[in-house]
């Protein structure tokens, strides 16, 4: 059709030039030619441009006088007028002659929707349709409130990243109408935990203690939720029964925030390190106590103002029992242990000793032995002739000043892992705090989800190796003694003869020129090599018999040499 107007056009040019240029008997046969040829050509043109579809401006269009200011009311944004808006796009159809408006169709379009209309492109990819999972949440304090918080601050990017919609749908707490942080919803507080634990896709647990986490999380498991905590007192406590519940559920168990607070420690263990062979696990788990030794180091404080400082800071707790005795240290040391050795090893397993006794002497002696006072949680991994098996201890422990634990400062955290294929690595960051452990719930939330939508789940427990706990006379370690001797010929020999019939070899030997014993007394400071604790032990009481030795001063652990 359009080839044939194009045909029809050209000879009613053609006819009316030869009218114009030869006015004789023709003319007449001419101009009936031209009406009938015009005729044709309107009726050819009408039909061509109600099939044409083009944008146009909509002002224009308007004050060609083709339409009305009503008619274009779309375009313009409704009222009867065209307002002042930005320059908008009209698809106008016109309609076959002889309709009363001619004009069939008026359709708002944007400027790219013009675009799109003239030269036509593939249609964009829909919106991908994410399924929903809710979300329930036990607890809300500290930690608590931030993972609500973030979920909800951030719900298109975890959305993103996990393939769903995260929904809260509750948050369990003891008391609902008890002051709360303002980005909890009220609406979401309920005081019925069991439906919260009972009633979700996965549910977070952030009570802490045995009971009732324990009961709970039973429960969800048993309702098919996948479950993530920072619980790690019922981990250490209770961990084979977890393992065992979401296995038999057939759904996910995370602890991220069970270790360390952001530092992903659990993952590099769990997963990261799955093909290699960790040999021992050092590290700095306790914020609490590592501020309070930082103070003492750095400022002269003794213990107790100290912990006094840590407590208004907000860093210990009214009640520090489990910091300062090192009992929160030790659970997170079960874990680590469990982990790196795929070994069950619970709290009882560990040997503990806390920080109450360091004194700023204690602090003084390091710093002259160019050593740094930490709180440690170790793992090792002994075999030789004489054990084979794993120990696991917390206990205050100097380390060397150019060791990259002794700058761990503050409330940071860090830890060591040495594997025979890696080598050493060192992961350090906040190992406390509301945002920063909300920082760990909520990879593991992304990993849950993602699990329930494209399949796969969280890696079971591993206990293969079923490696002994090797009990703690069998520890390797080195011990700094500090003693006051007779100041005397002979005295130092009859000492090294102590360790040399306790088999137990000495590193290095220093006089105290800081403090005044006397002139009968000399204050004397040795590190051994390493050797099991039990030889270290029975040395060191040695030392107590020997005649020589007016007293033994202190006894340290030292790791890191």
């Amino acid at each position: 059709m359009l080839v044939l107007w194009a045909l029809l056009t050209c000879v009613l040019v053609g006819v009316l030039l030869m009218v114009a240029i030869t006015p004789s008997l023709y003319t007449v046969i001419g101009v009936a030619l031209s009406l009938s040829a015009l005729g044709v050509w309107g009726l050819l043109s009408a039909r061509v441009l109600h099939n044409l579809r083009l944008p146009i401006s909509a002002r224009d269009f308007y004050r060609s006088g083709h339409v009305t200011s009503t008619d274009l009311s779309a375009c313009a944004g409704g009222g009867g007028g065209l307002s002042p808006r930005p320059p908008m796009l009209c698809r106008v159809t016109l309609a076959h002659p002889g309709e009363p408006a001619h004009i069939r169709e008026v359709v708002l379009l944007s400027q790219q929707a013009a675009q799109e209309t003239a030269q036509p492109t593939a249609p964009a990819a829909a919106r991908p349709q994410r399924p929903t999972l809710r979300v329930g949440v036990l607890g809300s304090g500290t930690v608590g409130s931030q993972v609500i918080r973030l979920l909800l601050e951030q719900a298109d990017d975890f959305a993103a990243r996990s393939g769903a919609r995260l929904e809260i749908t509750g948050v369990a707490v003891r008391d609902v109408d008890a002051p709360r942080d303002e980005a909890v919803p009220r609406e979401l507080l309920t005081d019925d935990a069991q439906a919260v634990a009972t009633s979700n896709d996965i549910v977070i647990e952030l009570i802490g203690g045995i009971e009732p986490a324990r009961t709970l999380i039973l429960a969800a498991f048993a309702s098919g939720a996948s479950v993530i905590t920072g619980n790690k007192a019922l981990i250490a406590a209770h961990g084979p029964e977890l393992y065992a519940a979401a296995a038999e559920a057939n759904t996910d168990f995370y602890y991220e925030a069970a270790v360390a607070g952001a530092i992903p420690v659990v993952y590099a263990l769990r997963e990261s390190m799955a093909g290699d062979r960790v040999t021992s696990v050092l590290g700095i788990v306790n914020g609490t106590t590592n501020y309070i030794l930082d103070e003492m180091s750095t400022k002269g404080l003794s213990f107790e103002e100290a912990l006094a400082a840590a407590q208004e800071l907000g860093y210990a707790e009214a009640d520090p029992t489990a910091d300062v005795d090192g009992l929160d240290a030790a659970a997170k040391a079960a874990i680590i242990a469990s982990l790196a050795f795929h070994t069950r090893v619970g709290m009882n397993d560990v040997e503990v000793e806390g920080i109450r006794s360091i004194t700023a002497d204690d602090i003084r002696e390091a710093h002259a032995s160019g050593c740094e006072l930490k709180l440690l949680a170790v793992a090792q991994r002994r075999e030789d002739e004489q054990a084979n098996g794993i120990s696991v201890r917390v206990h205050p422990a100097l380390v060397p000043a150019d060791h990259p634990l002794a700058s761990v400062h503050g409330g940071f955290n860090a830890v060591l892992v040495e594997a025979e294929a890696a080598g050493r690595l060192m992961f350090y960051g906040q190992g406390a705090g509301g945002t920063p452990t909300a920082s760990a719930v909520l990879s593991d939330v992304v990993a849950a989800a993602a699990h329930r939508v494209n399949g796969g789940q969280a890696p079971r427990e591993s206990s293969y190796a079923d490696l002994p706990i090797l009990p703690p006379e069998l520890a390797l370690t080195r011990y700094q003694v500090q003693l006051r001797v007779a100041d005397a010929p002979g005295s130092l020999a009859a000492v090294a003869q102590v360790f040399a019939d306790h088999d137990v070899s000495i590193n290095s030997v220093r006089q105290a020129s800081y403090v005044d014993v006397g002139d009968e007394l000399a204050l004397v400071t040795i590190v051994t090599h390493a050797a099991p604790v039990g030889r270290l032990e029975a040395a060191v009481e040695g030392l107590r018999a020997q005649e020589r030795v007016a007293e033994v001063v202190s006894t340290r652990r030292v790791e890191g040499l």
